[in-house]
C-alpha cells in the first residue's frame, strides 16, 4: 500500500524540547524557559487550527519528569493551571477541543479539576481537538493497556485468543485517535523519548535544531511542507522499485 502525503496531516504529534536550553543560553531560569514554552503552544496550537489541522497531540509531561527538582515540578504545576484558565478564552473563539492522555491521577488535585473544567467547557467544541500528554509515556500506557485486557481476560470477558493489533488499540489511552501522520521534535535529539510508541509506528518524522520557545507557525508550516514531498509506503514499494 502506498500514499502519497499531498494533502495536510490529519494529526500531528509534537515532543515540545528545549526550553531549559533556551532559558540558560538567555541566562534565564528553566522557569523561564517553560513560560516561554507556553507561549509558544499557544502559537502552534492557535496556527494549527487556523490551518484545519484536526488533531495536535504535545508531549507537555512525562513520567520521567517527576523525577526533575521540586521547585521546577511545583513550577510546572503552577504553569499548567495557569495555561488551563487563561487559554480557555482562545479554546473558545477557535473551536478547539482539549483533551489529556496519561496518569493524570498523579497530578495533585488543584491541577487535575482546571484540567476537568477546561475539558468539559471544551467538549461541545468541532474544531482542533488538542491532547495533552500529561504524566505520560509510551511504554505505561502499554503495561496500563495489558493490565486492562488482563483483568478482561481474567473475568471471562476477553478470549486470549481474540487479542490482535485492533483489539489492544482499544485499551490504549484515547482509542479513538487517529494514529498521527507527522511527529515533530524541537532541539535537534534525534529519539522518541518514549512518546506514542504504538502510534508511531509508521508516522513521518521532522526535527528541527530550533528549542521548543522559538517554535511557530512558519516552522509547522516547513514541517507540513516537507511531510507533503514525502511517499508514505506503509511497508510496500515506493515507485520505480
Amino acid at each position: 500500500m502506498r500514499e502519497k502525503s499531498a494533502s495536510f496531516p490529519r494529526h500531528i504529534a509534537i515532543i515540545m524540547d528545549g526550553n531549559g536550553r533556551w532559558a540558560r543560553a538567555r541566562g534565564l531560569s528553566r522557569l523561564e524557559g517553560h513560560r516561554a514554552g507556553a507561549e509558544a503552544v499557544r502559537r502552534v496550537t492557535t496556527a494549527a487550527a487556523e490551518l484545519g489541522i484536526e488533531y495536535l497531540t504535545l508531549y507537555a509531561f512525562s513520567v520521567e519528569n517527576w523525577r526533575r527538582p521540586r521547585r521546577e515540578i511545583q513550577g510546572l504545576m503552577r504553569y499548567l493551571k495557569e495555561y488551563l484558565k487563561s487559554e480557555l478564552p482562545l479554546m473558545r473563539r477557535n473551536n478547539i477541543r482539549l483533551r489529556a492522555i496519561g496518569r493524570i491521577g498523579d497530578f495533585p488535585d488543584s491541577v487535575r479539576r482546571a484540567l476537568d473544567r477546561t475539558i468539559a467547557a471544551t467538549a461541545g467544541h468541532t474544531g482542533l481537538t488538542l491532547t495533552l500528554a500529561l504524566g505520560y509515556g509510551g511504554r505505561s500506557e502499554i503495561v496500563d493497556g495489558v493490565k486492562r485486557i488482563a483483568e478482561e481476560c481474567r473475568k471471562g470477558g476477553i478470549d486470549p485468543e481474540q487479542i490482535d493489533e485492533e483489539l489492544f488499540a482499544g485499551y490504549l489511552y484515547a482509542p479513538d485517535l487517529p494514529d498521527p501522520e507527522l511527529l515533530i521534535r524541537t532541539s535537534g535529539e534525534m529519539r522518541v523519548s518514549n512518546f506514542l510508541l504504538w502510534q508511531i509506528s509508521y508516522t513521518e518524522f521532522w526535527v528541527t535544531p530550533d528549542c521548543w520557545p522559538d517554535f511557530d507557525k512558519e516552522k509547522l508550516l516547513e514541517a507540513i511542507s516537507d511531510y507533503q514531498k514525502r511517499e508514505r509506503r506503509f511497508g510496500g514499494l515506493g515507485n520505480g522499485e
